[in-house]
């Protein structure tokens, strides 16, 4: 059995050490920069570099890099009428798709979205993606 002298040391020491071990965590809070008023207000970003006040500046236009359709019989009609509603490159950023999903998706933009595409524009178009950009043809 533990004396009454014996519990008192045990409960200081405990007491000590978990006092020690919250100041410990205070004074890291603070050295990492939380609960400080040392740079409250100020600001901690570099100054702007200063511009020279007989300098000359502009700014360029926004380079567009726009992919090119492949040459090929259909080209033009799947320019003009995808363009209608999306640009072309829309077809450029597409991974490889078999025919039938190309076939697929034609038939959507008129069917589901109605594209006026003309019978004989939609076999082309449908001609072209598939001779252009399925797996098997894609070259790039």
């Amino acid at each position: 059995m533990i004396g009454a002298g014996k519990k008192r040391r045990i409960f200081f020491a405990l007491l000590i050490g978990v006092c020690v071990l919250a100041v410990g965590a205070i004074y890291a809070d603070l050295q990492i920069g939380y609960y400080t008023s040392a740079n409250l207000g100020s600001v901690v970003q570099p100054a702007p570099p200063r511009l020279q006040t007989n300098g000359v500046y502009s700014v360029a236009a926004y380079p567009l890099y726009t992919p090119q359709l492949v040459p090929g019989v259909g080209r033009q009609d799947a320019a003009a009428y995808c363009n209608t509603c999306h640009t072309p490159s829309y077809i450029t950023m597409q991974p490889p798709l078999p025919a039938a999903t190309w076939k697929a998706e034609v038939d959507k933009m008129g069917k589901a979205f109605g594209a006026q595409i003309p019978t004989g524009a939609q076999a082309r178009i449908i001609k072209y993606l598939e001779t252009h950009y399925t797996p098997e043809t894609r070259k790039h």
